[in-house]
């Protein structure tokens, strides 16, 4: 759930940003004097600072979205490491019942063996 959520937002990040830089491009769209800036048919006027600002919160985002992938793959592998170490041990112990299991069955054999024998007159 955690790695799914970091995903969309970071996504959502990355797309805003995209659209940002791809989207306000030529001599029509520079921040000086009356400058304009859109995105997704939101105009923002106002200086480069302000732009600077809305870059370093959509980065700020992107960043959280980039640790909640992380800590999502984190916890992931530490489930499957987890699970391998679990089927080992059950390997090993199902190896040990299947020893003893043939250990009785030869011991049962060979009580049967001597029984079948016949007696020394």
């Amino acid at each position: 759930m955690i790695l799914i959520l970091g995903l969309i937002i970071l996504i959502t990040a990355i797309v805003v940003g995209l659209a940002g830089v791809f989207g306000n491009t030529g001599a029509g769209h520079d921040l000086g004097v009356g400058g304009d800036f859109s995105i997704f048919g939101y105009h923002a006027t106002g200086s480069t600072g302000s732009l600077f600002l809305i870059g370093i919160i959509v980065g700020a985002i992107a960043l959280l979205g980039l640790t909640l992938v992380m800590m999502g793959g984190r916890r992931s592998a530490r489930r499957s490491a987890q699970a391998r170490r679990e089927l080992g041990t059950s390997r090993r112990e199902v190896a040990a019942v299947d020893r003893e299991r043939d250990d009785l069955i030869k011991q049962r054999d060979d009580a049967r063996a001597e029984t079948d024998a016949p007696f020394p007159d």
